[in-house]
């Protein structure tokens, strides 16, 4: 399937910044489940950009912008060829996967994580095993949409029932991890034609099966990724591969407005 992606992230200041400083987790890059036709970035003022990578393999992108500064956009366009591999991620890896067994404070698994995993009642198989952590969370979580300010922390989201996919995917990690699983987070875009919400930024999980190698699943649709899915960076959580991060000098109080749209490349404007 041939996408096309538009992502918009918009901030605007009530007291002038004198700068900006942000780390994108934006671009997109090729694996044997997809590959980049064209991708741009775009700022609305002047803008030094420099590319890079992070620890986790993820293209990255510094954006600096000197102030005054009381508004700015960075919008970002690409068309990506996917392809279903069921979830099979394949490539290179920069990393082993033992790196993602640690948890971090919205993957930590506690009380209640253990006791839901044990009520699983998982298979002793590998690959079996990752297939039912993916469908008991998508059984046990009813779904949210995306919700800004929502406490994403594995314990949290269950002990509440309701996540959105971000939630999901965190519960996902905690319970793969605390069976010895090495799991980690994938932020990407997802192309839903029979919900609009769906057209949007979207979150998963990979976990590594023995004999296999890394597998996604997406607790949000108890499924494992499919040509659907826009596959753009990784981390041990959200935060860790969050589309943008970053600083700002100057007081006030700023205004965040993200639109992430997605379509097959010959419906799109």
């Amino acid at each position: 399937m041939r996408l096309r992606v538009r992502h918009v992230t918009r901030y605007r200041f009530d007291q002038p910044q004198a700068r900006l400083v942000q780390l994108l987790r934006l671009r997109p890059q090729n694996n044997p489940g997809q590959s980049v036709v064209w991708w741009n970035i775009e700022v609305d003022r002047d803008a030094r950009l420099r590319e890079g990578r992070d620890g986790y393999g993820n293209r990255t992108t510094m954006l600096y912008v000197d102030g005054p500064l009381d508004a700015i956009e960075v919008a970002v366009a690409g068309e990506v060829l996917t392809e279903d591999r069921h979830g099979l991620v394949g490539g290179p890896e920069p990393l082993p996967p033992l790196a993602f067994v640690q948890p971090t404070p919205l993957t930590r698994a506690d009380a209640a994580v253990a006791a839901f995993v044990d009520e699983l009642g998982l298979p002793d198989d590998p690959l079996s095993r990752a297939h039912a952590l993916n469908v008991g969370i998508h059984a046990r979580l009813a779904p949210l949409p995306a919700t800004l300010g929502l406490d994403q922390s594995a314990a949290a989201r269950l002990e509440d029932g309701h996540a959105d996919p971000q939630g999901m995917a965190h519960v996902l990690l905690a319970a793969a991890r605390a069976v010895g699983m090495p799991a980690r987070y994938v932020a990407g875009h997802l192309f839903r034609p029979d919900i609009a919400a769906g057209h949007a930024a979207h979150g998963w999980a990979e976990l590594f099966v023995d004999g296999h190698g890394w597998i996604g699943f997406d607790p949000a649709l108890g499924l494992c990724p499919a040509e659907q899915h826009v596959r753009v960076a990784v981390g041990l959580d959200h935060q860790q591969a969050a589309p943008v991060a970053g600083a700002r000098i100057g007081g006030g109080d700023e205004v965040l407005a993200v639109d992430v749209a997605v379509a097959p490349a010959s419906a799109a404007s």
